[in-house]
């Protein structure tokens, strides 16, 4: 079976989630009303109305409630404008109830009947009275959502190592996974200053060529195996996957680098086999 469906994003990099038109035409790039667990909120028509599978939608579908009206785009706008002040109020309130918290962002839903105020911590946090004091000075429903370090790093953004804004403020919408061992399987220094985002968690980055190096370790001879060159027999001591070039260092002492297809050998790379300098990054792990 398959339903008529509209994906409504609400933010630039957010997940899209999919609601039905309610009998509505609505086009990509419309600014729609709709009904969502946090309450009434305005979202942005990611595409066109177009038809999905059953297993792509979560049941039951809640409809559009209608195309944004100039006053729900005043209103949005007017929501956003006090966050400002919303956000110097309540950095005082954790201030007061000395709070080990970080407040990140806020937003009001589209009618102001909840106000949600996300935040980081390293743990747990009785936030009963500070929510209290949000309620008496807003008088309106409060929630406090806290997120992890990589939802921080998200919000707040900032410049990567590489020179370029992080890649989750600028176009990443869902985390992917990132271990310690597809930092070991592309041979990085595994320094934690060296591997970490912003966030102190492994880079995002590390996870987009985990595929590549996978299928180069499927072609190339493990670190401290033997292998016959056209030179005689020697022992590889360092692989360069980019270049496909293995270092091979002879008996003689002398060692030489050749490309990999040069090279006779029975065993392959693994990314058991690769040294982790005695590093224990279990922490940095996602």
């Amino acid at each position: 079976m398959e339903y008529q469906v509209v994906p409504v994003k609400f933010n630039r990099l957010g997940k899209q989630y999919y609601f039905s038109t309610g009998g509505k035409t609505v086009n990509k790039g419309d600014k729609v009303v709709v009904e969502t667990v946090r309450g009434i909120e305005l979202g942005e028509a990611a595409s066109d109305v177009k038809m999905v599978s059953e297993q792509e939608v979560v049941l039951p579908l809640k409809p559009i409630i209608r195309v944004a009206l100039e006053a729900d785009i005043k209103q949005d706008e007017t929501n956003k404008a006090d966050e400002i002040f919303v956000m110097n109020k309540a950095s005082e309130l954790v201030k007061k109830n000395e709070l080990e918290m970080k407040l990140l962002n806020c937003e009001y839903t589209l009618d102001r009947s909840k106000l949600i105020i996300y935040f980081n911590a390293d743990g747990r946090v009785d936030f009963r009275e500070l929510v209290k004091d949000l309620a008496n000075e807003f008088r309106l429903r409060i929630e406090l959502r806290q997120v992890g370090a990589r939802d921080g790093a998200k919000v707040l953004g900032g410049i990567g190592p590489c020179g370029l804004p992080t890649c989750c403020s600028s176009f990443l919408g869902e985390f992917d996974p990132v271990s310690i061992k597809m930092a070991k399987n592309q041979n990085l220094s595994l320094n934690p200053s060296n591997i970490s985002g912003l966030c102190g968690k492994l880079l995002c980055c590390i996870h987009y060529e985990d595929d590549n190096y996978r299928e180069y370790r499927k072609i190339a001879p493990k670190i401290n195996s033997f292998v016959k060159t056209p030179d005689g027999r020697g022992k590889v001591t360092q692989l360069n996957f980019i270049s496909m070039e293995a270092r091979v260092d002879f008996d003689d002492g002398s060692s030489r680098y050749y490309k990999v297809s040069e090279l006779e050998f029975r065993e392959k790379a693994t990314e058991e086999n690769i040294d982790n300098n005695g590093n224990d990054l279990k922490d940095l792990e996602e």
